[in-house]
């Protein structure tokens, strides 16, 4: 099993994630173009395209031995079994209404298995970093462990998804399971509400359709908080699909009981 130098690439994490910031924040509530990727509106924007640019120049630049995953420009092959895996703004629906409820995913995988990752707020200056062992919040006001709360039960959970309306048959009926049985419903977060999780606010994260660049950088952080992400069937999160995103295992347990 190798070992990960963790500190030097969670430092180079926070240098992507600063670029993606100052590349990003003049766009957000100004003037910018917004185009559709997709005959169902699918958007991206100014700020989506120069904040990937930025950060594979980065990482071009220090580790041209990496491999780069991207949701704007797609991969790069590497020759390290190493790959970063981005999302320059996971929630550009959010971005684009001029609502802070969107985020930068920067995720690390080595042969395939996510070991590092940031979701970064650049708006509200927070910053979401893990690393599977660890997980830790860091603010203008200093840093904090992030650790997921106790639910011992789905009636007691607060439970997320961006759009029931991308949930379509089968796994609607499924998501409506679950929704019936807990505590509380909220909708439109994408990556802020897996963050919520490992902040230990809410409980259960459940979307469908996700793609590797939704969901690597939350892995490290749910894991190191003390949650985790899975599949509906319980299986590897890390090629997204159907997700499932938990802070007690209690909670889990119960929604995929639901979800199968």
């Amino acid at each position: 099993m190798p070992v990960h130098d963790t500190a030097r690439l969670l430092a180079f994490a926070d240098t992507l994630a600063d670029a993606a910031r100052a590349a990003i924040l003049p766009y957000f509530r100004a003037p910018h173009t917004v185009e559709s990727k997709g005959s169902l509106f699918d958007p991206v924007t100014d700020a989506d395209k120069a904040a990937e640019r930025a950060m594979r120049a980065l990482i071009e630049a220090q580790f041209p031995e990496h491999g780069v995953l991207g949701e704007e420009y797609g991969e790069t092959p590497g020759v390290s079994g190493y790959e970063w895996v981005l999302d320059p703004i996971d929630g550009t629906r959010a971005f684009i209404s001029g609502l802070p409820l969107w985020g930068v995913l920067i995720g690390l995988t080595f042969e395939g298995k996510p070991i590092v990752g940031v979701m970064d707020q650049p708006y509200l200056r927070e910053r979401y970093r893990g690393w599977n062992d660890g997980a830790e919040l860091v603010t203008d006001a200093g840093v904090s462990p992030l650790k997921v709360r106790a639910c011992a039960s789905l009636s007691e959970a607060i439970l997320s998804t961006t759009d029931p309306y991308i949930l379509p048959g089968d796994e609607g009926a499924a998501f409506s399971r679950v929704r019936q049985q807990a505590k509380l419903t909220r909708f439109g977060y994408d990556c802020y509400a897996y963050a919520m999780v490992a902040s230990g606010t809410m409980d259960c994260v459940i979307e469908s359709g996700l793609k590797p660049f939704d969901i690597c950088a939350l892995i490290p952080i749910l894991n190191g908080a003390g949650g985790g992400v899975c599949t509906w069937d319980g299986g590897d999160a890390s090629r997204g699909g159907q997700v499932l995103a938990f802070g007690d295992p209690r909670a889990r347990d119960a929604a995929l009981g639901l979800l199968r």
